[in-house]
């Protein structure tokens, strides 16, 4: 059960983080305004509380596994808001990436 909470709350942080980092863009560079702006940083502060959900204690470590998650949330949110269609290697990056997360994550090294 606490891998379950880690990988929603990881798919919830991207959700923030990547929504956000969207809202800000879509109010610059497509001139959508301050409101798209605001809420932008509305839900990258969100992100930011999620973050320190996470039952471990270790902000460095959360942040490097979080990093992977980025990498493959980023690429299906361009998929699924913008239309992107991932290359090979943008597909095999992103697993590796996602391994790199569980690794870090949820293998028993130690601990």
């Amino acid at each position: 059960m606490a891998v379950l909470r880690s990988v929603a709350l990881f798919v919830a942080a991207a959700f923030f983080e990547i929504g956000g980092a969207w809202l800000v863009w879509q109010g610059v560079r497509e001139h959508k305004g301050w409101a798209w702006i605001g809420a932008g940083v509305i839900a990258l502060g969100i992100y930011g509380f999620v973050a320190t959900l996470q039952d471990d204690a270790n902000f460095g470590r959360i942040l490097a596994a979080y990093g992977g998650v980025f990498v493959a949330g980023s690429l299906a949110w361009g998929m699924a808001v913008d239309g992107y269609r991932p290359d090979r290697a943008d597909v095999i990056g992103a697993l590796i990436c996602l391994t790199g997360v569980a690794v870090i994550m949820y293998a028993p090294l130690g601990r």
